[in-house]
C-alpha cells in the first residue's frame, strides 16, 4: 500500500469501520484522550472504533503505510498514561470497546474464548452463568477490559490462588504492526512448539501489536466463600498470620490483603456509612479470604479455627468473620474504597510496587521512616495484596500541607521509594504497568543488557514504531 496522507488515513478508516466509527471533532475525542485520574489530556488524529478483529487489522495496516502511530484502547482505567496519546496529536487512538463478544464456552476445557473489549464483570458472569469461575478480580472490573487486563498484566486480590492475568491466559488473536492477524486462539495447557509468543503481548501495553481475542482459564465454581477482618499490631505479624493461613489453608486461602489503620480512617471519614468492624483502632488490619470446594461448613470450621489459633499465639489483636454473604461484602468494601477515599481526600504520590513476600514488613520500616525525615508529618497509606508481595504505598502530604504544593515532592518521594525497593530486589510496577508515567524510571532500574533485550524485541515486532510510542520504553 502506497504510504496515505493523515487526511487519506482518516478517510480510509472511515472507509474500513463506517463513518459513524470514526471520532474527529474535539469534543467528542475528549474523553478518550483523557487518563482516568483526570490529571493528564492528550491529542490525536481520530478515535477508530473497529467491530471485529478483520477491521482492526485493515486499519493497523493503513496506519504503518501512512506511518501514523496507533494507541490501543480498552476501558481506560489504567494508572500510568498507558492508553493516552500524547501531545502531538498525531495518532489514532484504535478503542475496541465495541469488539466485545463472547466467542465460545468450552465447560469439559474449561475454557472462554473472549474479545478483548469485554469488560471483566461481563466475563465473570458468563463463567457463573455456565457453572464455572474466572478468578481475575479488581475494583475496576465494571469498567475495564480484558485487552487491557492483558497488556497490563493486571493483577487484584485473587493472585495468591490463581495468579495474575498471566497466568489464566492460553492462547491470544493479536495483529501485529503490520496489520497482520495472528490465530493463537489454542485451549492447550501444554505447547512446547517454539518462542512463547503469547508471553510477549501479554504485559507489553500494547506496544508489540493489538489484543484482539484470549482464551482464558476457567475453574469450577467455589460452593463457599468466606471472610475475616483480623487487627493486628504491625506489618511482620501480618506476615506471621498469612504464614499460619498458608500452612492450615493450603490452596483454599484466595486473598489476603494488608491495610494500614491510617487506610481505614481514610475510609471512616469519607464513607461513614461502611461498616465499622471494630470498637477501637489498631495499627493494622488483614482482610482474608477462604474459598472451598467442599462445602460453607468446612470452609466456616478452617476459618474460625486459624483465626482462633493466630489469637491464642498473639499474632492477632481482634478478629470478625464475616456470617453472611453481606457482612463479606461489607468487609470488602472498606478495602475497596480506599483509593475513592484517598481521591476524595485530596491528591497524593501513589506507588504500585511488588517486594519478596517476606521483605514486606522490613520494607514498610524503612520506607516510613525514611519518608518522615525527608517530609516530616507525611502520612503512607499503606495497603494492598501482601499475599503475593504487591503494595500499593502511597504517600499523602502531612497535615495542613497543600496537596499540590507536596506533589511538588513527587520526584524526591519517588528516589526515596523506588531506590528502596530496588535495594530489597523488588519492582517498581506489580500490576499497573509502565506507560508514560514511569518510562524514566524504568530507565533506571532496568540494567543495560535487559533493556537492550527489550529494544532489540520491539525494533524487530515494531520496526516502524507505530504500536503505542513513548510507553514502556
Amino acid at each position: 500500500m502506497a504510504e496515505l496522507s493523515a487526511e487519506s488515513l482518516v478517510a480510509r478508516c472511515r472507509a474500513i469501520v463506517g463513518e459513524s466509527h470514526v471520532i474527529t471533532d474535539d469534543a467528542d475525542m475528549a474523553p478518550f484522550m483523557a487518563d482516568w485520574r483526570g490529571r493528564y489530556s492528550g491529542r490525536g488524529l481520530a478515535v477508530v472504533l473497529p467491530l471485529d478483529t478483520a477491521q482492526v487489522a485493515a486499519v493497523v495496516a493503513a496506519c504503518a503505510a501512512a506511518r501514523v502511530p496507533i494507541v490501543p484502547q480498552g476501558g481506560r482505567t489504567g494508572l500510568v498514561l498507558g492508553s493516552v496519546p500524547d501531545l502531538s496529536g498525531d495518532a489514532i487512538v484504535l478503542s475496541l470497546r465495541r469488539l466485545n463478544r463472547i466467542r465460545a464456552i468450552d465447560p469439559a476445557n474449561r475454557t472462554m474464548t473472549v474479545e478483548a473489549g469485554c469488560i471483566l464483570a461481563d466475563i465473570q458472569a458468563a463463567a457463573g452463568a455456565a457453572g464455572m469461575l474466572y478468578p481475575l478480580s479488581l475494583a475496576a472490573e465494571g469498567t475495564c477490559t480484558i485487552g487491557g487486563n492483558l497488556s497490563t498484566n493486571a493483577g487484584g486480590t485473587a493472585v495468591l490462588r490463581y495468579g495474575a492475568t498471566r497466568e489464566l491466559c492460553l492462547g491470544l488473536e493479536v495483529v501485529n504492526a503490520r496489520g497482520d492477524i495472528w490465530d493463537g486462539l489454542r485451549g492447550l495447557r501444554k505447547d512446547n512448539t517454539g518462542y512463547a509468543l503469547r508471553e510477549l503481548f501479554i504485559g507489553a501495553e500494547g506496544t508489540l501489536g493489538v489484543i484482539t481475542a484470549a482464551v482464558l482459564k476457567l475453574y469450577p465454581a467455589p460452593q463457599a466463600a468466606l471472610t475475616a477482618l483480623v487487627a493486628l499490631a504491625s506489618p511482620r505479624h501480618a506476615l506471621d498470620l498469612l504464614g499460619l493461613l498458608q500452612a492450615r489453608c493450603g490452596a483454599s486461602l484466595t486473598g489476603f490483603e494488608l491495610m494500614s489503620a491510617f487506610c481505614l480512617d481514610l475510609v471512616a471519614a469519607h464513607f461513614p456509612d461502611l461498616p465499622q468492624p471494630f470498637a477501637g483502632r489498631h495499627p493494622h488490619y488483614a482482610l482474608v479470604e477462604l474459598s472451598s470446594n467442599e462445602s460453607n461448613e468446612h470452609a466456616q470450621e478452617l476459618l474460625e479455627s486459624s483465626v482462633g489459633q493466630a489469637l491464642e499465639h498473639g499474632i492477632a489483636l481482634d478478629a470478625v468473620v464475616a456470617t453472611s454473604g453481606k457482612q463479606a461484602l461489607g468487609l470488602w468494601r472498606l478495602r475497596e474504597h480506599i483509593p475513592l477515599a484517598q481521591a476524595a481526600a485530596g491528591k497524593n504520590i501513589k506507588h504500585d510496587i511488588s517486594l519478596p513476600v517476606s521483605r514486606i514488613p522490613d520494607f514498610i520500616a524503612r520506607a516510613d521512616a525514611a519518608l518522615d525525615q525527608g517530609f516530616p508529618g507525611c502520612q503512607p497509606v499503606t495497603f494492598g495484596h501482601l499475599g503475593d508481595g504487591n503494595l500499593h504505598y502511597n504517600v499523602a502530604p502531612p497535615a495542613g500541607v497543600a496537596h499540590d504544593a507536596f506533589l511538588a515532592h513527587q520526584a524526591a518521594v519517588n528516589r526515596i521509594v523506588h531506590d528502596l525497593v530496588a535495594g530489597f530486589g523488588g519492582s517498581i510496577s506489580a500490576e499497573h504497568g509502565i506507560g508514560m508515567l514511569k518510562r524514566e524510571e524504568l530507565a533506571r532500574y532496568k540494567s543495560p543488557v535487559e533493556l537492550g533485550m527489550m529494544r532489540a524485541i520491539k525494533a524487530a515486532l515494531d520496526p516502524l514504531g507505530i504500536m503505542n510510542p513513548g510507553k514502556i520504553l
